[in-house]
């Protein structure tokens, strides 16, 4: 009634009164009651404050309460569970001797794992505890298990399909888990269920001890959530985000802008091109389709207009996958093609046929797809400024994971989705789900109004030209190419970049796939194909680049100084280390006298 009441009053609030209620409603980590070597560990990781999840989660897991935590991608849900769970093994490591580990963190994919186990390492590290966390992966042998599971480790972190190997491997027993596990944590539980794991989760869930603390982190509700909260879950604080007490959080961030284009499937790579080429999307971008072919098929089409992009999917090795990211993450390239093939039929029949598959030949097995792997989730991407639907998810829900690449911890981002009239259907499902929220206002998508249609036909020629030539038998035999040069990145080098790390600057994985080097006249668009919209538009993309700090590219400036002579360590393959001179430069030794004379002259230049 109150709150009815006092309406017209609101109006007159002040803002001044608006921040200092803001300002109350807000806790600090030390209100939460975390532990100071926790806090001065966030400190100089430069966190200072929680996120609206972190404020309510923290304390009730503190209070070993069972918590289903639903908030969007990005809103620090990873530090709202591994904050308390230290912060409780920090009293618990010395209590007792275990015979397991004290918490299991599972997660769906691979990276996911790779991310969770890097943040829990770094803040061990800070913290100056002697804990120990193991992260665990279904190719590893029997030994391999059993080498990392010596001690135990207070933390492990992994698949759900880890857990029944290390049962068949007598690495884990039924009765430690019992007697030592304490927190149970299902990270990303939305997506656990679908990528098959139910039957994992089913078993393991037998060896569960009822006093275990159960901890559900979820971006989105779904049955599969609903089915893994009644399967592990004792009472548990149901927490949903947008809206946990006084603290709001939308859908989709009033940070993000999201935007879309009509167009027809045919005319999708002309205004891909339109939108790259023309400057008017800022970068680092990251565009999603949905099957490998097609991410391959964009790569070959942008590499002749001179844009150089990787691309990312199941079918590359782990090591490439993770390199491709790091890269990506530091700003060595600007575009990255991520094919989302979690809901497409190709991933579908993959598994289907992954039994037969494997008893045919152990050579088929390395084209299949990693089901452990997950672009649209569990993969930290850094400073996205735009997504870019080239194809439309299949969900609503995949459409809000896709935009959560972007906008992360309250940084500004923007999306652009190509709808063509087949997308029409799921796009207005995603209009009418995101329509739902109180302000409807922060989540309408609006047409993309930079680029006009004068723009985007004076490009049509050489965009239809260029696309003839993009050719299923080309597109082929760019993957295969592709897959084999990772292969050998990931496999037969593996030592060597372990030996010499700063070799594998030189390993570019925005190389281009296609056999003929792109025409000069297709690198630059004119100025005649110019409309005057378009250029004033991309001098202010240009310009609010350049207030952002994101005017120059890394582009492997750095490597290029310091590696101007040096060799392709795949035509090099040496168990050497490089010679390196006294400012710390890798010398360049030429199979002539010649060719070193010219490098220092060069350098005397």
């Amino acid at each position: 009634m109150a709150e009815t009441m006092e309406k017209p009053a609101k109006v007159i609030e002040s803002k001044e009164e608006e921040e200092e209620k803001e300002e109350e409603e807000e806790k600090s980590f030390e209100e939460l009651g975390l532990d100071p070597r926790l806090i001065r560990a966030l400190i100089k990781k430069g966190i200072d404050k929680p996120t609206p999840i972190q404020q309510v989660a923290i304390p009730l897991i503190l209070e070993g309460k069972d918590v289903v935590a639903r908030a969007k991608t990005g809103s620090g849900k990873t530090f709202a569970y591994l904050l308390p769970l230290l912060q409780k093994l920090f009293t618990d490591s010395v209590s007792k001797n275990k015979l397991a580990p004290s918490a299991f963190v599972l997660v769906p994919t691979r990276e996911l794992s790779q991310q969770v186990y890097t943040e829990v390492s770094s803040l061990i590290e800070l913290c100056r505890v002697q804990l120990k966390v193991v992260q665990l992966t279904s190719s590893m042998t029997a030994s391999d298990l059993r080498a990392a599971l010596v001690g135990p480790p207070n933390i492990l972190v992994c698949t759900p399909a880890c857990i029944p190997k290390c049962f068949s491997a007598d690495v884990l027993q039924s009765a430690s888990i019992n007697s030592s596990l304490e927190i149970l944590v299902l990270d990303e539980a939305d997506l656990l269920l679908s990528y098959g794991y139910e039957d994992d989760i089913k078993a393991f869930t037998a060896h569960i001890p009822r006093r275990c603390q159960c901890l559900l982190m979820s971006a989105t509700s779904s049955a599969d959530v609903e089915k893994l909260k009644k399967l592990i879950l004792h009472n548990p604080f149901i927490l949903t985000l947008p809206e946990v007490g006084n603290i709001k959080d939308e859908v989709i961030p009033k940070n993000v802008q999201q935007f879309w284009i009509s167009c027809s499937d045919r005319d999708k790579l002309l205004y891909i091109l339109s939108l790259l080429k023309l400057d008017l999307v800022q970068k680092k971008v990251l565009v999603f389709t949905n099957t490998i072919d097609m991410g391959y098929r964009l790569k070959l089409f942008l590499e002749k207009f001179g844009i150089k992009s990787a691309v990312l999917n199941a079918e590359l090795p782990q090591n490439s996958r993770l390199h491709i990211l790091e890269e990506f993450n530091a700003g060595l390239f600007d575009y990255l093609i991520a094919t989302d093939d979690s809901q497409t039929k190709e991933k579908e029949e993959t598994n289907r046929e992954g039994n037969a598959e494997r008893r045919k030949s152990r050579k088929h097995a390395k084209q299949k797809l990693d089901s452990e792997f997950g672009v649209v989730r569990g993969i930290d991407f850094k400073n996205v400024h735009t997504v870019i639907n080239f194809e439309m998810p299949e969900s609503a829900a995949g459409y809000v994971h896709r935009i959560g690449r972007t906008g992360r911890a309250y940084s500004t981002g923007a999306s652009v989705s190509l709808v063509s009239p087949d997308e029409m259907e799921i796009f207005e499902e995603i209009k009418s789900v995101l329509g739902d929220d109180e302000n409807k206002d922060s989540n309408l998508i609006s047409p993309f109004s930079l680029l006009s249609k004068n723009a985007v036909e004076s490009l049509r020629y050489r965009a239809e030209d260029i696309a003839k030539s993009v050719t299923k038998v080309a597109v082929k035999e760019a993957r295969f190419q592709d897959l084999k040069k990772e292969i050998l990145n990931s496999e037969k080098l593996k030592a060597h970049f372990e030996v010499n790390p700063r070799d594998l600057d030189l390993l570019k994985h925005d190389k281009a796939l296609s056999k003929k080097p792109p025409a000069p006249h297709l690198r630059d668009v004119p100025d005649y194909l110019l409309d005057p919209k378009t250029q004033e538009a991309s001098k202010l993309v240009k310009l609010s680049r350049a207030a952002m700090g994101n005017n120059k590219s890394m582009r492997r400036e750095g490597s290029r100084k310091k590696f101007r002579k040096s060799k392709d360590p795949l035509k090099t393959f040496s168990a050497e280390a490089p010679k390196r001179d006294r400012k710390g430069g890798i010398k360049s030794e030429g199979k002539d006298g010649d060719d070193s004379h010219k490098h220092k002259k060069k350098k005397s230049i």
